[in-house]
């Protein structure tokens, strides 16, 4: 045995959430090593883990989950303990477009991911299998009302449905085969190394470039905004202290309509760029919206915070800032 007391396989771990999530681990836990196993498709990026790569409990393992004799070598290979698997196709517009992507990483990939867990644990039940999902597996909310762990699945989407689809498979193979799993479902996430498609990075992106910054609809869907660190946070305390079997509710207790959230961007961005107050609210322009477009999520996450005492750090304006500022100094 390696003188680890653990070795954890992160899958996206080069992607957005995963890259907060590896950085934290790594740094935090000396005595484990963080295997980072991504495939580094458009998200994945090498350099959202940079300044821990030479970190003697870090290791880059490129590969697609959905390479079944990969994830057992590399099992093998890293003795692995312990899975948190963020790796997922996420784009609501690209599941659209294109939706076997989705299927193949977020259900059949994590299918792969399991049966490789289920024969390299067999029979021990000293480990985790921690499979990050979303909220949006529950549908759209109207004007009230929230997500709790008991709310029925509704998925709108082919990326919502396909992260549904796979959540369900890993209970399975809790309730099945007794793999130690645990669960969770975040709201939208933000925050600093995300690829520049979803809503906050693109609208900083259009700002700073003065184009014009599309808007779905009336701009009034309603999302709960989560800091991405808070997440990795939360997940790193699930991990430790949730029980098997169980899924738990993140959110940022953070609700803003797409239109006003946008606005509030552009009345950052206007004071850090030194721009007269209103210049950038010029440049929203309404689009047709996306097709199902979900109205509302909103996050009941008393779960978590009354059974593990987690809830987030509540800093938004400050967060959004230092995002919008990583942004402006990362264009590349």
């Amino acid at each position: 045995m390696n003188h680890f007391e653990k070795n954890i396989l992160v899958t996206g771990g080069a992607g957005f959430i995963g890259s907060h999530l590896v950085r934290l681990l790594v740094k935090k836990y000396p005595n484990y090593r963080i295997i980072n196993f991504d495939k580094l498709t458009y998200a994945g990026n090498l350099d959202n883990v940079a300044e821990v790569q030479a970190a003697p409990n870090y290791v880059f393992v490129q590969g697609d989950i959905c390479d079944a004799q990969t994830l057992q070598n590399t099992f093998r290979t890293y003795e692995i303990s312990d899975v948190l698997h963020l790796a997922a196709e996420s784009h609501v517009d690209r599941s659209i477009e294109g939706p076997m992507d989705f299927i193949n990483t977020n259900i059949l990939g994590t299918v792969q991911l399991l049966e490789a867990a289920r024969q390299f644990w067999v029979g021990d039940a000293a480990h985790r299998f921690y499979h990050v999902s979303t909220d949006e597996v529950y549908g759209s909310l109207g004007s009230t009302g929230y997500f709790t762990e008991h709310t029925p699945y509704d998925p709108r989407s082919p990326y919502s449905a396909s992260k549904a689809a796979s959540d369900h498979i890993v209970r399975a193979y809790h309730h099945t085969y007794k793999l130690p799993v645990v669960l969770s479902n975040c709201s939208n996430n933000y925050g600093t190394h995300q690829y520049p498609e979803k809503l906050i990075p693109v609208v900083i992106h259009k700002i700073a470039n003065n184009q014009n910054i599309p808007v779905y609809g009336a701009g009034d869907n309603i999302r709960d905004w989560l800091f991405v660190n808070d997440h990795a946070s939360a997940i790193d305390t699930i991990f430790h202290k949730g029980e098997n079997g169980e899924t738990y509710n993140i959110g940022g207790n953070n609700e803003w309509n797409n239109l006003d959230l946008v606005e509030k961007i552009c009345e950052v961005m206007d004071k850090i760029l030194d721009r007269e107050t209103g210049t950038s609210k010029k440049l929203i322009t309404f689009v047709t919206d996306r097709k199902g477009h979900d109205k509302r999520y909103a996050i009941d996450a008393s779960k978590l915070k009354n059974e593990l005492g987690w809830e987030p750090a509540q800093k938004f304006d400050e967060n959004l800032q230092d995002t919008i500022s990583w942004y402006l100094k990362n264009p590349k």
